[in-house]
C-alpha cells in the first residue's frame, strides 16, 4: 500500500478497494491482492461499504460495486437514452438501481401529456411490485410489465441495463395512465425499451 494520498488513511485505503471494483467482481482473497491492504482491514471496509450502498456481493459472494456507485456511473450514459425513449414513447422514464430491499429512481424524465406518471429522482420505491421491481430481483427478467400493482390506473414496462458481466444493474422504465399506455404495455414499447436498454449499455462502456 502506497503512502496515504489525501492524509485520510482510512478513505484512502476505501478509495483503493472500489477502484479494484470497478474493475470487475473480486472475492476477499483477490481484493487483499490487489490492494495491498490486509485482510482484515479490507473485509472491515468492504462491508462498511456495502451498508453504504457502494459495494455489494453476488450470487457467489464476490465482492461487487453497489447500486449507489451503479446510479452515479450510469447517470451520464443514461440521459440521451432516456431522453430517446421519452420522445419515442411519449411517455415518462426512469432508471432505476436496487439497493438493499428497495430500488431507487435515479434519472426521471416526465411525458409533455398533462396527465403522467410522476416519480420524482431519489424515490425509493417497494421491490416487491412494479415492472422495475420485476427486473431488477435476483434472476429477474430481462423485461417485465406491470399493470395497476403499485398503483391504480398505471402501468409501466421496465427493461434490464446489463453491466459487462452480463449482470442487471439497472431498470430502463416507461410508465403512464392505463388509457394510454393500454393494459399490454409491453407489447407497446418492448421494441423501443430493449433498443434504449442496449444504448445505455454502450454509453457506459462496462
Amino acid at each position: 500500500m502506497e503512502p496515504s494520498v489525501s492524509g485520510v488513511g482510512v478513505l484512502d485505503k476505501a478509495v483503493t478497494i472500489l477502484d479494484a471494483l470497478e474493475l470487475g467482481s473480486r472475492s476477499l482473497a483477490e481484493l487483499v491482492d490487489v490492494t495491498g491492504i490486509s485482510r482484515a482491514t479490507a473485509h472491515r471496509l468492504a462491508l462498511a461499504l456495502e451498508v453504504h450502498g457502494l459495494v455489494e456481493r453476488d450470487e457467489e459472494g464476490r465482492f461487487t460495486l453497489g447500486p449507489r456507485m451503479a446510479g452515479n456511473s450510469l447517470v451520464q450514459a443514461a440521459r440521451p437514452a432516456l431522453e430517446w425513449l421519452r420522445d419515442e414513447t411519449g411517455e415518462s422514464v426512469q432508471l432505476y438501481v436496487r439497493r438493499g430491499d428497495v430500488r431507487i429512481c435515479v434519472v426521471s424524465l416526465e411525458s409533455p401529456h398533462s396527465l403522467r406518471t410522476i416519480v420524482p429522482v431519489g424515490a425509493t420505491l417497494p421491490m416487491d411490485r412494479g415492472s422495475a421491481a420485476k427486473v431488477l430481483q435476483a434472476g429477474g427478467r430481462d423485461l417485465a410489465e406491470s399493470v395497476e400493482e403499485r398503483e391504480k390506473g398505471v402501468a409501466s414496462v421496465s427493461a434490464a441495463v446489463h453491466d459487462g458481466e452480463g449482470r442487471h444493474i439497472a431498470a430502463v422504465s416507461v410508465s403512464g395512465p392505463v388509457e394510454r399506455t393500454s393494459r399490454a404495455p409491453g407489447k407497446r414499447y418492448a421494441d423501443a425499451l430493449l433498443s434504449a436498454a442496449k444504448r445505455v449499455e454502450q454509453a457506459a462502456r462496462w
